[in-house]
This record gives structure tokens, C-alpha cells and sequence, in this order.
């Protein structure tokens, strides 16, 4: 399975999903999905403003084995 921190950092954040989604520009249940890893391979584009947002690298977030 797919694992990334959006999760992670979201909830440090004190951010809902929704309001992450909204922010980003996509939809609560794809960023829902994004997170429990049940869509994998989102765009480069995607990644990016989702680590913009969270104020993370797109390493930090996708890449990460920690």
C-alpha cells in the first residue's frame, strides 16, 4: 500500500480534510483517499500544492520512509 503524510502534517496543522481539499483544490473524498493510500500516483502538480499548503516538501510528505 501507498503511504504518504498528508494525514500527518494536517493534523499538526490543526486543518480539517475539508479545509486542506478546499485549499488545494480538490475534492474532500479524492484527498480522502489520497490519505488512506486507496489512490495512489497523484500529479506532480498535486503533490506540490498539497506539500505548499502544508508547508512540507514534496520529499517530506511522498518520499519519506520514516
Amino acid at each position: 500500500m501507498y503511504k504518504n503524510k498528508i494525514k500527518k502534517y494536517r493534523i499538526e496543522r490543526n486543518m480539517t480534510l475539508r479545509t486542506l481539499a478546499e485549499k488545494v483544490g480538490i475534492s474532500a473524498g479524492y484527498l480522502c483517499h489520497l490519505e488512506n493510500g486507496t489512490r495512489e500516483n497523484p500529479s506532480t502538480k498535486l503533490m506540490e500544492k498539497i506539500s505548499e499548503v502544508l508547508g512540507k516538501t514534496v520529499s517530506e510528505i511522498f518520499f519519506s520512509n520514516e
